[in-house]
């Protein structure tokens, strides 16, 4: 009887020695931004870096732009038109290939362009254009740019979305929060500092964490918060002004936006960004604010844009302070399929 008691125990103890050393066979869960962080600092692919000479104004060649006065062309870039199929069917810029957002870094690659290739990316605003070209800048190519102001900037006749949401032409469409009570000019709030992303990846190597960051980030696509649903109820955002201080003070901003004109891995200035709320950001246009965005959320942070900027806030007074506003559109020529 006692043996087959100690029988009994022993098998009764057998299963939780196997489910104990399952458990210390288990491989510890690594956070994947911490991997993502350091092989960005290592490769020089932080915000500051990569956000230079980005953008380029659609002037001729005979202003040091980029424009070929007589042909309309733009020579020597690659020209990837970002605009629905229909759209770009209706008219655009002779020589550019359209290409949907997601699937930019699919075309260049595709099409073996060099990494020193200089690529230009064109949308309707000068806005989405920002998120293709900081993908392919995060991924190598760093000589690829956004067309300024998008087509908007290009021919009058796509002008409408800057004129709709500036002041360009109406005044009001770009002054909503001219003597609004939610855009003051008092003292920002202390700028916190939060833990980091916490997530995981199926990759342990750095490169490969990145390419499948970017490439979701691109699939989820790019959509901005409307200035004036901010302004109406600015407490119910993380607001994130990134522009200077001085011109935080000067211009003004949101009712408690955080002033964080750097954002940078370097020195933690990216902890000022809390990952577990949705970040709202905007610069004077929407156009530096959607590079910055895209670059966020590959590390796992929840950022969106909000949509012109300071143009369809303050169009006015940027204008009088010589900050950037949207100056209308030149008379480029444009070819429809």
């Amino acid at each position: 009887m006692k043996n087959l008691i100690k029988i009994a125990l022993f098998l009764a103890l057998v299963p939780m020695l196997f489910l104990a050393s399952c458990k210390k066979d288990q491989p510890e869960v690594v956070n994947a931004y911490l991997t993502l962080k350091t092989y960005m600092v290592t490769n020089n692919l932080d915000l500051p870096a990569l956000a230079t000479s980005w953008i380029v104004d659609p002037k001729s060649t005979n202003m040091g732009g980029i424009v070929d006065s007589i042909t309309g062309t733009i020579p020597g870039y690659t020209i990837y038109d970002i605009r629905s199929a229909t759209d770009y069917g209706t008219g655009h810029i002779k020589n550019a290939t359209n290409v949907a957002l997601k699937d930019i870094i699919t075309t260049v690659t595709t099409a073996a362009l060099a990494k020193d290739a200089k690529i230009l990316v064109v949308c309707y605003t000068g806005q989405t254009a920002g998120q293709a070209v900081m993908a392919m800048r995060l991924l190598g190519w760093k000589n690829a740019v956004v067309l300024k102001w998008g087509m908007a900037g290009w021919n009058a006749s796509y002008k409408g979305p800057w004129v709709s949401n500036s002041g360009f032409e109406t005044a009001a469409n770009g002054n909503i929060a001219v003597a609004n009570s939610n855009w003051v000019t008092t003292a920002a709030p202390a700028n916190g500092t939060f833990t980091e992303p916490v997530w995981t990846s199926t990759s342990t190597d750095g490169a490969a964490i990145l390419a499948e960051r970017v490439q979701a980030v691109l699939t989820a696509g790019f959509s901005t918060t409307a200035g004036a649903d901010v302004l109406t109820s600015p407490a119910n955002y993380q607001i994130i002004n990134y522009w200077s201080a001085a011109d935080y003070a000067a211009l003004g901003h949101f009712n408690g936006a955080f002033d964080v004109p750097v954002i940078s891995l370097a020195g933690d200035l990216v902890k000022t960004i809390d990952p577990s709320k949705p970040a709202q950001v905007y610069c004077y246009t929407g156009q530096t604010s959607s590079i910055a965005i895209f670059w966020l959320n590959v590390l796992g942070y929840n950022a969106k844009s909000i949509g012109f900027g300071a143009n369809h806030l303050v169009y006015d007074p940027l204008k009088t302070a010589k900050k950037t506003v949207y100056p209308g559109p030149k008379n480029w020529a444009v070819v429809a399929n």
